[in-house]
C-alpha cells in the first residue's frame, strides 16, 4: 500500500493526479476508488493506493482516504 496526497482533481472527466510519498506522480480514475465518492475527495488530501503500470504511467487502484493520525 501507497500513501500520498492527492495533486490535482479534474472533476468533470473523473480522474485526478496523486503526488506519492516516493515522489511518484500516479494517474489515477474515479472507478479506482476503494470506497467513498468522487465528489467528497478534495486536492491535498491524504490517501492510500496500490499502484498497477500501464501504458501512460503508474496507475493508482484501490484508492482510499487515510485514516487521520493523532
Amino acid at each position: 500500500m501507497h500513501t500520498g496526497k492527492i495533486k490535482k482533481l479534474i472533476r468533470d472527466r473523473g480522474f485526478g493526479f496523486i503526488n506519492a510519498t516516493d515522489g511518484r506522480e500516479v494517474f489515477f480514475h474515479r472507478s479506482s476508488l476503494a470506497e467513498g465518492k468522487f465528489e467528497d475527495l478534495t486536492e491535498d488530501q491524504d490517501v492510500e493506493f496500490d499502484v498497477e503500470k500501464s501504458a501512460k504511467g503508474p496507475s493508482a487502484l484501490n484508492v482510499r482516504i487515510a485514516a487521520k493520525k493523532e
